[in-house]
C-alpha cells in the first residue's frame, strides 16, 4: 500500500510518516519500481505503535530506540516502561510547578483586588512590583 493508505490505517498523517522516516524514528520503507513507498500490514502496525508512543508524549529519541529494538526482533517492553516512568516523574514535577504557580497567581489576585489601577510611583505595575522585588 502507498503512504496515504498506510496513513489512514495508522491514524498518522502522511507528513508525520515522512518526518518519522526522515529522522530515523521509522526505517525507510520498501519502494516500488517507480519509487513510491510500499507499506505492508507490519509497517502499519509499527506506525500505530509510534502514534501511541507519541500520544503518550514520549521523546522521539526514546521512540527511536524502542522502534529499533522492535525492528531488530527484541522486546521493547523494558525501555517502554522506563520511558513511561521518566515521563510520569517529569509530569509530577511539572504538576508541582503548576500548583506553585497557581498559588502565586491566586495570592496576586487577592493582593490586587483592593488596589487601584492608577499608581503615582515610577513602577511599571504595582500589582506585580512587590512580587518581582521579593524574588529579587
Amino acid at each position: 500500500m502507498q503512504i496515504g493508505e498506510a496513513a489512514r490505517g495508522s491514524g498518522l498523517e502522511p507528513s508525520a510518516i515522512r518526518f518519522y522516516e526522515s529522522i530515523g524514528v521509522l526505517p525507510e520503507p520498501r519502494r516500488t519500481p517507480s519509487g513510491y513507498r510500499d507499506y505492508g500490514p507490519l509497517d502499519v502496525e509499527a506506525l500505530r505503535f509510534v502514534r501511541r508512543l507519541r500520544a503518550l508524549e514520549l521523546p522521539l529519541d526514546d521512540i527511536r530506540g524502542i522502534v529499533d529494538l522492535s525492528v531488530s526482533g527484541e522486546a521493547p517492553c523494558r525501555p517502554v516502561r522506563e520511558a513511561i516512568d521518566r515521563e510520569a516523574a517529569a509530569i509530577d514535577a511539572r504538576i508541582g510547578d503548576l500548583v506553585r504557580l497557581r498559588d502565586e497567581l491566586t495570592r496576586l489576585q487577592g493582593a490586587a483586588a483592593d488596589l487601584v489601577d492608577e499608581w503615582p510611583t515610577s513602577c511599571v505595575c504595582h500589582v506585580l512590583e512587590p512580587a518581582l522585588s521579593a524574588r529579587g
